[in-house]
């Protein structure tokens, strides 16, 4: 008689499937730790009042600053001297854009084509 293939993964593939997944997150939040520790004194100059570009600039920086703030290091994510309300929109707007930027493509899907989409229409 044969054998069927087993569909059930061994428990050495899901351990390999789990150490992968948890060495790419670790890896990726390193690069983004680094990232943000190089960016942020370029980002926070001293002695300036920062305006709308800065704002937007902080805000899409902002969700980096995760990896640095769980480590416990005391990062800078928003700018206490600044121009007030254009601030502020900036900075909204970077974090939505930021956001959009890295959220997005998990939400995006192709078009459909007229005809296919009519065709399924007429099915249901």
């Amino acid at each position: 008689m044969p054998q069927s293939p087993n569909p059930a993964p061994s428990s050495a593939a899901r351990r390999k499937f789990w150490i992968r997944k948890i060495a790419t997150f670790l890896v990726a939040s390193a690069l983004v730790g680094w990232f943000y520790g190089w960016s942020s004194p370029r980002a926070f100059p001293k002695n300036k009042t920062f305006g709308f570009g800065f704002g937007m600039l902080h805000g899409a920086l902002m969700p980096l600053a995760l990896p640095s703030l769980l480590l416990g290091e005391n990062v800078q994510i928003f700018a206490a001297d600044n121009s007030g309300r254009l601030y502020k929109i900036g900075y909204i707007c970077g974090v939505n854009a930021c956001g959009l930027g890295f959220f997005g493509p998990l939400f995006w899907r192709p078009r459909r084509s007229v005809a296919r989409q009519k065709s399924h229409d007429r099915q249901m």
